[in-house]
């Protein structure tokens, strides 16, 4: 079932049901906005209007737990990712990608693909996980690797 079987909420509070994608090429990507890469947000959205038509949903987590670099409400990340990135891929309420209280879908992505040193932590702002149409994690981008790098592998996807 992959990803499919998760559930999460908007930013705005709707729960929605990550079937909802089923059958398209998904990046899972936790993001901040206080962050010295937060410019990547823009990387995003490039790729998200390149690739939307052909099949590509990017969806942004934001999560407060690294360096609380992420403090504002959700109506706030919303508007300061729409204001300063023109962001118009998907974007859910605050979750914690880590420890006890670590939304599940965190826990099954960083359990199929951990980093390279085995941990299954995710170890900082915009780590990027790539979903194949059938819902299964195929690849695990750590945070220095620009979205624009990531194009390659969603091409062999889409």
């Amino acid at each position: 079932m992959g990803v499919y079987s998760f559930k999460a909420n908007t930013i705005k509070g709707e729960e929605v049901g990550l079937d909802t994608y089923r059958g398209q090429v998904v990046l899972i990507v936790n993001t901040a906005s206080k962050c010295g890469l937060t410019p990547q947000y823009e990387g995003l959205e490039k790729l998200y209007q390149q690739y939307k038509e052909r099949g590509l949903a990017i969806l942004g987590f934001p999560c407060n737990q690294f360096g609380a670099q992420e403090p504002g409400s959700n109506a706030e990340v919303e508007q300061f990712c729409q204001v300063n990135y023109g962001v118009s891929f998907p974007l859910f309420e605050k979750v914690d990608v880590n420890g006890d209280a670590r939304h599940p879908l965190y826990a099954y992505l960083t359990e199929e693909k951990p980093s390279e040193d085995e941990s299954s932590d995710i170890k900082w702002n915009f780590t990027k996980f790539l979903v194949d149409r059938d819902g299964q994690v195929v690849a695990r981008f750590e945070p220095p690797v620009a979205p624009e790098e990531i194009a390659p592998e969603i091409e062999k996807l889409l």
